[in-house]
């Protein structure tokens, strides 16, 4: 019956979106690990340079039936995302302990 090929077809897809989202976790902490590096060495969190030739690599290398193009605006969502995240966590960076409350 279709319905039950639609189901299971559903499932599937439901499984890899869960698959995505580990993926996006973790490719978003090592962002921000990369973040703390360049905070620590006073570096800048953009780099445009970087941008470009991972966007070209992932265009390139995208996988059918996935266009480069769809796949090249995916990642630039996502690199403009991860890019706020990283910039956040390095201003929002106080060393040392919290400071005490105020009396």
């Amino acid at each position: 019956m279709p319905e039950d090929e639609i189901r299971r077809l559903r499932e599937s897809i439901d499984a890899v979106d869960q698959q995505i989202l580990a993926l996006l976790a973790e490719r978003l902490r090592l962002v921000l690990e990369v973040g703390e590096v360049k905070r620590q060495s006073n570096l800048d969190v953009y780099d445009p340079e970087r941008e470009r030739t991972m966007l070209d690599r992932i265009a390139k290398s995208a996988p059918a039936p996935l266009d480069p193009s769809t796949a090249r605006r995916i990642f630039e969502f996502m690199i403009r995302e991860y890019r706020s995240a990283e910039q956040f966590s390095v201003d929002s960076y106080h060393p040392g302990p919290p400071s005490s409350p105020p009396k």
